[in-house]
């Protein structure tokens, strides 16, 4: 890799990353590209495959990891594998931008690991466990099972929030992007 700056966003599912990167890609003067992670989870309503994810079967993504496609991949749940492709980040070099990660919270862990020089990590918080609970039960895409295994994941992601360079509460999403905004002002202003 060439010494792009990595921007390493990530929370447990329903804690508000997503949104935060889309309003960060919109900053022009930053110079950004999003990495597409490939993922075999279904898609969502309004999602764009090759734009939001690329979607892949979990028979390719795991011929991906023995060809070692990833720089790096977990399997977050059941059979739902979340990945970064080394294309994707090869292409974003190539173009000479900053590369923005919306990420979970081990990858991004383990992104930080590999770049530790050349990265700044971001934790997205939720203000409480009950709070989100009840974004992921407002998003209205996810089974009653499904929002009890993803609360019980964010407990457990919850204690990685110390290992992240800045840890931000979501309480107020238009306080919260202006925190991560400036974490990135500065990181882009000293690296």
């Amino acid at each position: 890799m060439k010494n792009e700056k990595l921007i390493i966003i990530a929370a447990p599912s329903g804690s508000g990353k997503t949104t935060i990167v889309k309003e960060l890609l919109l900053l022009n003067d930053l110079n950004l590209g999003f990495s597409i992670s490939s993922t075999t989870r279904a898609k969502r309503k309004n999602e764009i495959d090759g734009k939001d994810y690329n979607f892949i079967s979990v028979a390719d993504f795991k011929e991906k990891i023995q060809n070692d496609d990833f720089i790096e991949w977990e399997e977050v749940y059941k059979n739902v594998y979340y990945g970064t492709e080394k294309s994707e980040i090869q292409k974003l070099n190539s173009e000479g931008k900053s590369i923005v990660f919306d990420i979970d919270v081990v990858g991004g862990l383990n992104l930080k690991k590999q770049f530790p020089k050349t990265s700044v990590s971001i934790f997205i918080r939720p203000p409480s466990l009950i709070e989100l609970k009840k974004r992921l039960m407002d998003r209205k895409t996810e089974s009653q099972e499904s929002i009890e295994f993803r609360l019980d994941k964010a407990i457990k992601e919850l204690e990685y929030s110390n290992k992240y360079d800045f840890v931000i509460v979501n309480d107020n999403l238009e306080l919260a992007i202006k925190e991560v905004k400036n974490i990135i002002y500065q990181f882009s202003k000293n690296h």
